[in-house]
């Protein structure tokens, strides 16, 4: 399922167990470029069937964007892509844990993406 990040403020406890797993940080560290899973599984030694797991982790804290690659032949697959820059956890005047992720541009692609996407829900 492709999610759209860009009204997503992920839960706290999402993103501290992401970030706490060994697997999803070798992950968020080999997501220089987007990749498919299978790229992704031989970049890292994860088997495919935890890689899918873990990426559901990194998708649930919003750290990792499922894009859809369109291919002309109708077999679509699924590229990730690293959805932050810069994850900051900080402590409100309240004494409770905020977290705040910022995010890179958005692509071309990406742009064209949502807007099919919005004009599809019209429909």
């Amino acid at each position: 399922m492709v999610r759209d990040l860009a009204d997503d403020a992920p839960e706290l406890q999402d993103v501290l167990a992401a970030l706490d797993d060994p697997a999803c940080r070798r992950i968020i560290m080999e997501l220089n470029d987007p990749q498919t899973a299978r790229e992704l599984a031989e970049e890292t030694d994860i088997p495919l069937s935890t890689l899918y797991r873990k990426l559901d982790l990194l998708t649930a804290a919003s750290l990792v964007r499922e894009l859809t690659e369109i291919r002309e032949d109708g077999h679509h697959t699924s590229r990730y892509r690293l959805a932050v820059e810069s994850v900051n956890i900080s402590l409100t005047d309240d004494c409770e844990f905020d977290v705040t992720i910022e995010r890179p541009p958005r692509t071309t692609d990406e742009r064209l993406e949502r807007l099919w996407s919005e004009v599809r829900k019209e429909t």
